[in-house]
């Protein structure tokens, strides 16, 4: 079990998170107004509180181990208009007004470059190297 740093995020909701083994929890990033899935990011206890008081959308980078806002490089910020706790306490949705691309490729959201053939068989999708490391997700 990882311990948590202390953090402000209300004892209530902490409580209630179902955490992955090092004290993360899956956070969706939605379009508010048209539903559209934008991408997926993690928050720890001081990220989500972060993201709920802050108004921005505050994610904990698994492979740099370090806070970041989305927007702060790159411009393409989430302002947060909700945030819900799934019914087993182990997702975010986090519903937002996107301002640009959320993708780090520069698409739209992180769904709409691969999208699997439904009824026929997969072929895996070509190589697409991650862009250099400073850039948000």
């Amino acid at each position: 079990m990882v311990t948590m740093p202390a953090t402000a995020l209300d004892p209530a909701v902490a409580a209630r998170l179902k955490r992955t083994a090092d004290g993360l929890v899956p956070a969706i990033a939605q379009q508010y107004d048209t539903g559209e899935v934008l991408m997926l990011g993690w928050m720890d206890d001081e990220a989500l509180h972060r993201t709920l008081t802050t108004g921005r959308c505050t994610y904990w980078s698994r492979s740099r181990q370090e806070y970041w806002v989305k927007g702060d490089t790159s411009g393409h910020v989430q302002h947060v208009k909700s945030v819900a706790l799934d019914c087993d306490g182990d997702t975010l949705l986090v519903k937002v007004d996107q301002v640009g691309a959320a993708c780090h490729t520069g698409d739209r959201t992180c769904f709409d470059a691969d999208v699997l053939p439904l009824g026929q068989p997969v072929r895996a999708a070509p190589y697409r190297p991650l862009p250099a490391p400073g850039r948000d997700h």
